[in-house]
């Protein structure tokens, strides 16, 4: 069943892609104007830079309205206040959702999200399949990308790790299995992301970090992504080695994310 949905997501995708001009989202009607957008778009911030800074573990804090399993999360949530509740309550970076059928979220959201928190950088969290993807989010106004090891062939990965690297950005490389660790090591991750959500069958596994940190060397940021939704299970995979934490539905289920971030993570940065 999940399985399916993953293959329905990136069905979508791709039918939404051949339906948009030189299969941009972004609009261009020609590859000068797209070409001229990329380069008017600010200098990138570093993820991996922000997530190496202040305390552990950072927070990657996301913007999610909607999920397919979960329904409806926060319907309506606008990406401006909630990027300013985040930023303010120390969330080192930001993962805005922008796949539109399923997450209810949009490319513009990335620039709502810059306003909200102008200093901090925008991971687009999407289901990128091209270097043409990669090339609409630096446009957009990301500063990194989301690439999903199980959604790409590994010579396409390091394709579009490459294309990122060549605009300037960074990518959360997303992995569910030691073999999916393995494949983004060998392309050239600087950040893994370990999702505890096996995508097979949904159940959360927390003991995944704990089995992946070993293979994964310190030049490379660790992110303990999914299922985080107590301070001890946050007390948990920092023990287990995460460098940082992408957390999304337990923030934006409060009607304050930014009090809900600090009640979760304070405590561990001992703030509380």
């Amino acid at each position: 069943m999940a399985g399916e949905i993953l293959e329905r997501i990136l069905a979508r995708r791709r039918e939404r892609l051949a339906g948009c001009p030189g299969g941009r989202e972004s609009g261009e009607a020609t590859a000068a104007a797209f070409a001229e957008r990329i380069h008017r778009a600010p200098a990138p911030r570093s993820l991996v830079a922000a997530l190496r800074a202040g305390a552990r573990p950072a927070v990657i804090a996301e913007l999610k309205r909607a999920s397919p399993t979960a329904g409806p999360i926060a319907a309506g949530a606008d990406a401006t206040a909630v990027a300013s509740l985040y930023a303010a309550a120390g969330a080192a970076a930001l993962s805005i959702l922008t796949e539109p059928d399923f997450f209810s979220g949009s490319l513009a959201d990335l620039d709502r999200a810059r306003t909200g928190a102008p200093n901090t950088p925008l991971l687009r969290k999407d289901f990128l399949l091209t270097a043409e993807d990669v090339a609409v989010a630096r446009a957009a106004g990301a500063d990194a990308i989301l690439l999903i090891v199980r959604a790409l062939p590994p010579a396409l990965l390091g394709e579009l790790l490459a294309t990122a690297r060549r605009l300037g950005m960074d990518a959360l490389v997303e992995v569910h299995s030691e073999a999916e660790c393995e494949t983004a090591l060998a392309a050239g991750a600087l950040v893994i992301g370990v999702n505890h959500r096996d995508l097979a069958t949904f159940a959360i596994d927390l003991g995944l970090t704990a089995r992946l940190r070993p293979r994964v060397p310190a030049s490379v940021v660790l992110v303990a992504e999914s299922g985080l939704r107590t301070t001890d299970d946050v007390r948990r995979v920092v023990g287990d080695g995460a460098d940082a934490i992408l957390v999304g539905e337990a923030l934006m289920r409060e009607a304050d994310p930014g009090g809900a971030l600090a009640r979760l993570v304070g405590p561990v940065w001992g703030r509380a």
